[in-house]
């Protein structure tokens, strides 16, 4: 009496990579995330290698995982991956007090949050040849 087997949510030539809680709010993420989205993912490693945000590091370190899943766990060719989603989310606000004159205070949001990037196997385009013959 097992449980039944997980359905698989990605399709075949997909693997995901998720990074939860990242201290850094989504708005920011986000904007590191749209240099990537749609680009192959050894373009989009260089990119996010070079790229002057602080977040890029961590959105590089989880595109990684997820060519390294694609690679280990599902036997996809790495040269063929393509960065088919990436999807920033907002996770839980610290909310903290800043001292204001004349006795108050103001609430300062320290926003989370997750990260989850899916790369998936594009199929090798057909020589220009066999194109013109068909």
């Amino acid at each position: 009496m097992s449980k039944p087997k997980h359905i698989r949510a990605l399709a075949e030539t997909e693997a995901k990579a998720v990074t939860r809680n990242i201290r850094v709010s989504p708005y920011k993420l986000n904007l590191a995330a749209g240099l990537i989205r749609g680009k192959k993912a050894q373009d989009a490693v260089a990119i996010l290698t070079f790229s002057k945000r602080r977040i890029a590091k961590t959105v590089k370190a989880t595109l990684e995982s997820a060519i390294a899943n694609a690679e280990n766990n599902h036997q996809l060719d790495v040269d063929q991956l393509v960065v088919s989603r990436v999807e920033v989310g907002r996770a839980v606000v610290m909310k903290r007090f800043h001292a204001r004159g004349r006795g108050k205070a103001s609430r300062v949001e320290k926003w989370f949050s997750h990260l989850s990037i899916v790369v998936g196997e594009k199929p090798a385009e057909a020589a220009p040849a066999e194109q013109e013959a068909a």
